[in-house]
């Protein structure tokens, strides 16, 4: 399976020595393995694809928001492996509305989309739902939302280098589903600590780690930050543009951006208590800032410029 040929990222450093001068920070590049699969999702996909072939499965079914990278990244493996697919989209109300930037390059990739309700979307981890589905949708391969199963768990942990366990105290990442934060637990050395920055406000998340994770290695900040899942205001778009002038990185508004700036925020008002040599992972996703600019554009707000 060429597409998915072994990988390993960059670690560039950053120069946050106005914050503390004894602070290393460094940052994976995870968001350069490929422009649309890219970070964790293409981490995640590689194993299932597998499985869904070992299954003879003709149709694959996940979900996601309006706004998912992973439902962008499946759509694309879909048209690129041959695959039909098939996204369940929480928010009834979609249905009869234009769709944003990313539902349109999914349906341009050749996905289908079924609509439903939170109500109903919050079932969308239930054995009794995804019966419901199997015997919808014969002969279909389910992934659940962000692609967190034990597969997509499994290249998660293949992130971190050999060098990167030796070097680093810290490992930080964003957080959705928790799968790939789970991976990143597993293959980390005891000695090191894994700080996760959860970008929804999902009261399940700590039974995902728990359920994949094999460690207790792990700090999870799971406050509200800027509002929630897709929120944002203008302080967070401001960052993210004095970001890319300064260091040429693109980050997105949905997971990225919002966990560096509370890194930032920690460090600069001295309440970093986790270690020196910090590695931040990069997971991509800035493909969902061409939606974020139309909301933006639409209120007049100043918009993301790279």
């Amino acid at each position: 399976m060429s597409f998915f040929n072994t990988i390993q990222t960059d670690n560039i450093g950053l120069n946050f020595s106005h914050l503390n001068q004894n602070i290393k920070i460094y940052m994976k590049r995870e968001d350069l393995i490929h422009p649309i699969i890219s970070g964790n999702k293409f981490r995640k996909l590689k194993y299932n694809l597998e499985e869904l072939r070992k299954n003879k499965s003709s149709l694959l079914i996940t979900f996601g928001g309006a706004f998912s990278n992973h439902l962008l990244a499946v759509a694309y493996l879909g048209k690129i492996e041959g695959i039909k697919t098939l996204a369940i989209v929480r928010g009834e109300e979609l249905k009869n509305s234009k769709f944003n930037t990313t539902l349109q390059k999914c349906s341009d990739f050749g996905m289908k989309f079924e609509f439903v309700s939170r109500k109903k979307y919050r079932e969308r981890n239930t054995n009794k739902y995804n019966c419901e589905l199997q015997d919808k949708f014969k002969n279909a391969y389910i992934i659940p939302e962000g692609g967190s199963n034990i597969l997509g768990v499994k290249w998660c942990e293949e992130i971190l280098s050999k060098y990167d366990k030796e070097f680093f105290d810290v490992i930080c990442i964003p957080v959705g589903s928790g799968g790939t934060f789970s991976g990143l637990i597993n293959s980390s050395l005891e000695k090191q600590t894994i700080l996760g920055f959860s970008a929804l406000n999902n009261s399940n998340i700590n039974e995902v780690i728990n359920k994949f994770a094999k460690k207790n290695n792990w700090k999870l900040f799971n406050e509200s930050f800027f509002g929630g899942y897709a929120k944002f205001n203008n302080e967070l778009i401001s960052f993210i543009n004095q970001f890319y002038k300064k260091y040429n990185i693109k980050l997105d508004s949905i997971y990225n951006a919002k966990m560096i700036f509370r890194i930032m925020d920690l460090i600069n008002n001295k309440n970093w208590i986790f270690g020196k040599k910090i590695l931040i992972i990069n997971t991509g996703g800035t493909q969902s800032v061409l939606g974020i600019n139309e909301l933006l554009k639409k209120k007049g707000c100043e918009t993301i410029n790279f």
